[in-house]
């Protein structure tokens, strides 16, 4: 595995913009909350660490990973001023195909909600073996998953902006 000794959360290789002239939503899914939690207060450290005014970053709770795709776009619909959303879940594999049908439909969600508005939408959200593959990707060995979300976020409204 190539992230078997890997700190994906690395960002020392890239340039990252200043994020103050940019809005952020970050809709979180409280399944999963102990990971959740994790990747949100990486996204959200990430985010002031990288320029971006406290008050130009909304917050919204959702049910599950489900429900990222349906949060972020309510949001774009009733917020014009929003630069580019965070997604942020974590989906465990079960027992059963449940797993495959939510991860699916989540990726593909996020995708067709950046396309319909035209604003980046971050799939920060992990789809893990079991809670300790997810742990390490929620600031443990392999980093941060909300880290990583955060400067995407950061890098894509900064290329919308100046495309």
């Amino acid at each position: 595995m190539s992230t078997q000794l890997k700190n994906l959360s690395d960002f020392s290789h890239t340039t990252v913009p200043n994020g103050a002239n940019y809005t952020f939503g970050i809709i979180v899914a409280e399944w999963n909350a102990e990971i959740t939690g994790a990747l949100y207060n990486g996204a959200l450290k990430t985010l002031l660490a990288n320029g971006v005014k406290e008050e130009n970053i909304h917050s919204f709770p959702v049910p599950g990973s489900f429900e990222l795709t349906g949060g972020a776009e309510i949001l774009l619909n009733k917020r014009s001023d929003i630069d580019a959303v965070i997604c942020l879940g974590c989906v465990i594999q079960g027992d059963t195909k449940h797993f495959d049908f939510i991860c699916d439909a989540v990726a593909q969600g996020v995708t067709n909600v950046g396309i319909k508005y035209s604003k980046p939408v971050i799939f920060g959200v992990l789809t893990t073996n079991n809670l300790e593959q997810a742990q390490d990707r929620a600031g443990g060995k392999h980093g941060n998953k909300g880290d990583e979300a955060a400067i995407t976020a950061i890098k894509m409204a900064d290329f919308s902006a100046n495309i």
